[in-house]
């Protein structure tokens, strides 16, 4: 059982309050820019802790694991669903990063020569 980052639930209400700050602001301004900088700086920060624990996570499976099962989710069912339960699921697939997990694991299995399969 492996736990996911949540970068985007934990760095959420930082991203919340600078998009709310700079609303605002007069548009391409310096202040507008400078802020907007801050804001990519904290979605870039969110993308990169995705990604080193994607990275992380499908190496030590594809190099400890002979065969490695997945289900084939509809991610993008899970994803169109914006009730109000549904919303927080809909963030915590996002924030998981489903299909670059598969597709990581792809290509790390035939370079490691584990077996992947794909269950329905």
């Amino acid at each position: 059982m492996f736990e996911g980052a949540k970068s985007y639930r934990k760095l959420e209400a930082k991203l919340s309050r600078l998009q709310y700050l700079n609303r605002h602001k007069v548009v391409y301004s310096s202040n507008w820019k400078r802020a907007a900088l801050r804001i990519a700086q904290v979605h870039s920060k969110i993308a990169k802790i995705r990604k080193d624990t994607l990275h992380k996570l499908t190496t030590y499976l594809a190099k400890n694991h002979s065969q490695i099962v997945i289900e084939d989710l509809n991610v993008s069912g899970m994803m169109s669903n914006h009730s109000y339960v549904a919303c927080n699921v809909a963030k915590a697939v996002a924030d998981m990063g489903f299909y670059e997990f598969r597709r990581q694991l792809e290509y790390k299995c035939q370079l490691y020569g584990s077996k992947l399969y794909h269950v329905r």
